[in-house]
């Protein structure tokens, strides 16, 4: 492959802009697929959560050729909790593609994955996709882009960035509104004239920095990175730069290419390609493959610090050990341990007892997605409130905080003021158009817990948030996560019709009859503040005698049930979520036997 022909493009934008339906379509306009090939919907969702979210969770690797050329295509994340791996993967790329929604416009994942771009001096090509929306304003959102451009810093060649329209559902990309509407070709043209060709010398010393990672049942770990100088060919003898400075010496037993979603294994790569590696099973996001002769690292990419907590416990629980595989605190660390060796955004370090770990990230989702997938690996085990991540300076106590920005309806504006009032956030400016307004607030990362849930109730489903770490501040005091005490069982039982319906005056019940709890186990929420232990087994008392009009049949108010993260952002400091593969249960954290 010649280098000039290579294109190296990252795919960057807010979350639900487009990018992994764009990225299907360049697949399928490029010729990959046969006319009667059935090929799945959002092809690079390769995990089955992101299948079902509808989100993208961790980068992907692809490519595609248009005409003579090979262009890499690398699809990131768009919510901001994922963003470690946005800021890895940008190192393989020399040119960004920014997606962002003809009638959104920017949001504060643009920002931020923009700002990233900016800060490695790639070029950018600006896409305002989803045109054929009946709300578009493709023209205000390039005005809000340039004014983004602007206030990051962009010099002026990258300010002057070239602009395409496109709708990604429809496959179809234009350069003038006006233009007609027949495929992609547009951007492919503007990808290879505007996105630079890789630099670096294949006459030099190889380099390699790892920037991602995937796994084979066959051969292990597999490194992901861009050859940035040098080549690379099968059983070459290469050392490996750990991140602490060893030098570890290893042979490239397999190597492979991308071509659309899928590995094709590879014989010889030149400088520029970017390839996924074998033969090193010690190989961790930041480590460089280089010549063992003349070793050359490159520097790890600098990584934003986490600014959540959660302790991650082996289960205690009555029920304890029925559901899971690996329920040990050694399984826990054997688990958490492989983790952190592909996602280098998360943190784990021992809890002072020894029983459990304290696992940092990003945010809340990012912690969410990784007990989610634990618990469907079979893992079995609890955990406690999330706590963000203070620190001191200057004798001062400052905490995280964010940037919030939320589209609701005129309707429901007051009603989210007051909750983020509530949550000490802080307004930045507020914008009504069409009906809608648009709210920009900067809120303590504590007052963003629980918000979603609540703010999808007052919105009635219909506002949308988007929120980014802005930095530290000064510690803003307690926010009151709620206001009301929960129902637990007082008793191991099964949950019975009749009690459940007695209880349903005392405030909102999580589950339905039978069903087994545990003595601590909470069952609902009570309605008014304080805890109240609760009988849910109690059966009514039967006797030969039957009256007119009072024995009608129990009807229950179906039981509001509740996601792990909501689970997770409803308990308080002394409750925990237990998670086992078949179960999310809510309890006290120490009931008196």
């Amino acid at each position: 492959m010649d280098q000039n022909l290579l294109r190296n493009v990252a795919i960057i934008a807010h979350v639900d802009h487009g990018k992994t339906t764009l990225v299907d379509q360049l697949f399928r306009q490029s010729g990959l697929f046969r006319e009667n090939q059935e090929v799945a919907e959002r092809l690079m969702d390769s995990m089955d959560l992101e299948r079902e979210r509808g989100i993208t969770i961790s980068s992907k690797n692809g490519a595609f050729r248009y005409g003579p050329h090979t262009v890499n295509i690398i699809d990131t994340p768009g919510h901001a909790d994922f963003g470690g791996q946005v800021e890895r993967v940008l190192m393989m790329a020399d040119g960004a593609l920014l997606l962002v929604d003809a009638q959104e416009g920017p949001m504060p994942q643009t920002y931020f994955v923009l700002r990233k771009a900016l800060a490695l001096n790639l070029p950018v090509i600006v896409v305002i996709n989803k045109i054929d929306k009946p709300a578009a304003r493709p023209h205000w959102v390039v005005d809000q882009v340039f004014d983004l451009f602007v206030q990051l810093g962009a010099p002026d060649e990258i300010l002057d960035f070239p602009v395409v329209y496109a709708s990604s559902r429809e496959g179809y990309a234009i350069a003038n509104l006006a233009d007609e509407r027949k495929g992609l070709q547009p951007l492919c043209e503007l990808i290879v004239k505007r996105v630079p060709p890789p630099g670096g010398s294949p006459d030099e010393p190889l380099q390699v920095l790892v920037s991602s990672l995937d796994y084979s049942p066959y051969l292990g770990r597999l490194g992901i990175g861009k050859i940035t100088s040098g080549t690379l060919s099968i059983n070459q003898e290469v050392v490996v730069s750990q991140r602490d400075g060893r030098l570890v010496p290893a042979r490239i037993t397999k190597m492979y290419r991308f071509e659309s979603n899928q590995r094709v294994p590879a014989d010889h790569a030149v400088c520029g390609d970017i390839v996924a590696i074998a033969g090193v099973e010690q190989v961790t996001v930041g480590c460089t493959y280089t010549d063992p002769d003349d070793p050359r690292p490159l520097p790890p990419t600098v990584i934003d610090p986490p600014t959540l907590s959660m302790n991650f416990i082996p289960n205690d629980s009555p029920f304890a050990g029925r559901d899971g595989t690996y329920v040990t605190s050694r399984h826990l660390a054997d688990r958490l341990q492989r983790e952190i060796m592909c996602d280098v955004a998360l943190q784990v370090k021992g809890l002072g007892d020894g029983n459990g770990f304290e696992v940092s990230g990003r945010g809340e989702l990012h912690l969410s997605i990784l007990i989610e997938r634990m618990r469907r690996e079979g893992y079995e085990f609890q955990v406690t409130r999330p706590q963000v991540i203070t620190k001191e300076e200057d004798g001062k106590t400052l905490e995280p905080y964010e940037e919030l920005t939320l589209d609701v309806g005129e309707l429901y504006v007051g009603a989210v003021i007051e909750n983020l009032g509530q949550r000490r956030g802080q307004m930045l400016s507020m914008e009504t158009a069409d009906g809608m307004t648009r709210l920009k607030y900067r809120i303590p990362t504590r007052g963003l817990l629980g918000f979603r849930s609540e703010f999808m109730t007052d919105t009635k489903g219909l506002g949308t948030m988007g929120y980014i770490f802005s930095g530290y501040e000064r510690y803003a005091g307690e926010i009151r996560n709620r206001d009301r005490g929960v129902l637990y069982s007082m008793d191991t039982c099964r949950t019975v019709a009749y009690a459940l319906y007695n209880l349903q005056d005392r405030g909102r019940l999580f589950l339905g009859p039978n069903i087994d709890v545990y003595r601590g186990q909470i069952v609902g929420e009570h309605c008014r503040e304080g805890d109240l232990s609760v009988n849910v087994a109690k059966g009514k008392k039967l006797t030969n005698m039957r009256a007119s009009g009072s024995d009608e049949s129990v009807v229950l108010t179906p039981p509001t049930n509740l996601s792990l993260e909501d689970c997770i952002d409803y308990i308080n400091e002394d409750e925990l979520v237990e998670v086992t593969p078949k179960a999310i249960r809510l309890r006290k954290r120490h009931v008196r036997k």
